[in-house]
């Protein structure tokens, strides 16, 4: 039976998967081997639009007697980008699988899309071997997609004896230069591939499992052995010596206390000002006093995205010895009610001297990234601090799952990352970010409140963050709140669940030149 697999039934195939008998699914490992014309077994293509005459589709269909040209026809599968034909038996072969490249050329992130379809293919597949076809360069750019479409979480599943496993085995790709593109793959893109795991897998892990102490040593592990890393911890008592009294709020209904953790890799030259990348980290937000409402409160544990993206940026540089400066700041706390956590209307200071009277102890966020934000560019000089939140519902309203929100000053700045998110496959939308954003969060007791009302949540937000960061010094925030966590449709390298959104960003941003 032919199918074929379009976005949404690749959705539905994941969402199967994802409840399938325990022991079903495994990973594939992935490899890269001298091209040549496969004669059986299960092999995978990608094809252009109108299925030409040449190339290695119209190859391997003339082994198939044209099997596959008039299967793909009879399908109604023309090429098109993101589609998916699977093809259980087609001459000598058990499987084809043919990926739509469409009319562009063949770019990294096409390449990597074409890779992640098919290793999410693969994953359903119980063939030992599956052999994707590529002549041109940029084979490792189809391993890092495949290597994101495969991942699957699944430590807490007990293993079925009886179930049929599917997806184990290895993904090849046969390509004309297999030793530049497994040089490439080793030394660029693997340590990228391993710091999305890593982000997506402290993500997903239960909050009972990752709390602020564990994110640190979970961290410490990451990086042991990587030279040229520093790592510092800031606990509670050295936050309350400090002053460091915002992000203490929140964490103080918790009986897991709050972590500043910083992580300076220094692959540049000395002395040079790094970037600052400071991530939100709240492990569980269950809102405190302003408590959410119950209905998928469970999934409040992707709440520290922030901060694992941007761990894991510095991880992918460290590891692959980038030539840059550039420091991950990761603000931790669990957000929980009890009777000792934070309530509105009362008033803090922060690590600035400012002042913010809580009107919601749910708009969290923005309290740890300010202590965060305030301690990074008083201790590190940075020439750019980019901040990354799960912060507001209001930028998913806006922007849905198709887009972070990226609120900057500095036009120049906006220009640059956009491009580069582009490139990364992690998009951004400008927002604007209003110097009026600012009334809304006027006291009459405090110089600030933590919340503005309903109006432009996510620009508010920003503009609350904001009045941190010193105008004269480059600046972007971005709102990942949509982007965070995939619920009911993957994309090619997005699986369901967490995402890691801003590793693959700001791993390409950290190495961009500014205008």
């Amino acid at each position: 039976m032919l199918q074929r697999l379009t976005l949404p039934l690749l959705a539905l195939l994941a969402l199967l998967a994802a409840f399938a008998a325990p022991a079903a699914l495994a990973q594939r490992s992935l490899s890269l081997a001298p091209y040549a014309l496969p004669e059986g077994g299960a092999v995978a293509v990608a094809v252009r639009k109108g299925l030409p005459e040449e190339g290695s589709f119209a190859e391997l269909d003339a082994r198939a007697g044209g099997a596959l040209r008039r299967a793909a026809t009879a399908a109604g599968f023309t090429g098109d980008r993101g589609v998916v034909l699977n093809l259980p038996g087609a001459g000598p072969f058990e499987q084809v699988v043919l990926v739509g490249l469409g009319e562009e050329a063949a770019s990294p992130r096409l390449l990597e899309d074409v890779g992640g379809l098919v290793g999410q293919a693969g994953a359903l597949s119980a063939a030992p071997r599956i052999e994707l076809l590529w002549p041109e360069g940029g084979a490792e750019h189809l391993l890092l997609g495949a290597d994101l479409g495969q991942y699957a979480f699944r430590q807490y599943r007990n293993a079925d004896p009886a179930a049929p496993v599917l997806g184990r085995g290895e993904l090849v790709v046969l390509t004309r230069d297999p030793g530049a593109a497994r040089r490439a793959w080793q030394s660029r893109w693997l340590p990228l591939a391993e710091a999305v795991r890593f982000s997506r897998d402290l993500v997903t892990e239960p909050a009972s499992v990752v709390y602020p102490e564990s994110f640190v040593e979970r961290t410490r592990q990451a990086f042991a052995g990587v030279p040229k890393v520093r790592i510092e911890v800031i606990d509670e008592k050295q936050m309350r010596e400090m002053g460091m009294n915002s992000l203490l709020a929140v964490g103080q209904g918790s009986k897991r206390p709050p972590r500043l953790l910083v992580v300076a890799y220094e692959g540049g030259p000395r002395g040079e000002a790094p970037m600052v990348f400071a991530g939100k980290g709240i492990t569980f937000d269950t809102g405190g006093i302003s408590l959410k409402p119950g209905e998928d409160m469970w999934r409040m544990k992707y709440d520290m995205t922030g901060a694992s993206a941007v761990t894991g940026a510095v991880l992918s540089l460290a590891r692959r010895q980038a030539p840059v400066n550039v420091v991950a700041v990761a603000a931790l706390a669990e957000n929980m009610p009890d009777g000792g956590a934070s309530r509105p209307g009362d008033v803090v200071r922060t690590l600035s001297g400012k002042t913010f009277e809580i009107m919601s102890t749910d708009a969290e966020g923005r309290m740890v990234l300010v202590d965060a934000i305030h301690y990074a560019n008083e201790r590190f000089k940075p020439r750019l601090i980019v901040d990354v939140a799960t912060l507001t519902g209001s930028v998913v309203t806006a922007l849905g799952d198709e887009y972070a929100g990226l609120f900057t000053r500095d036009d120049a700045l906006a220009r640059r990352m956009i491009a580069v998110g582009a490139e990364s496959g992690e998009e951004l939308w400008r927002l604007p970010l209003h110097p009026n954003y600012l009334r809304d969060l006027a006291s009459p007791i405090a110089d600030l409140r933590n919340g503005g009302g309903r109006r432009a949540g996510a620009g508010v937000g920003a503009a609350f963050i904001g009045a941190w960061v010193p105008e004269d010094v480059a600046w972007a925030h971005l709102d990942i709140a949509g982007m965070a966590w995939r619920d009911d449709q993957p994309l090619p390298t997005v699986p369901l669940g967490a995402s890691a959104f801003g590793v693959r960003l700001l791993d390409r941003l950290a190495e961009t030149p500014a205008e």
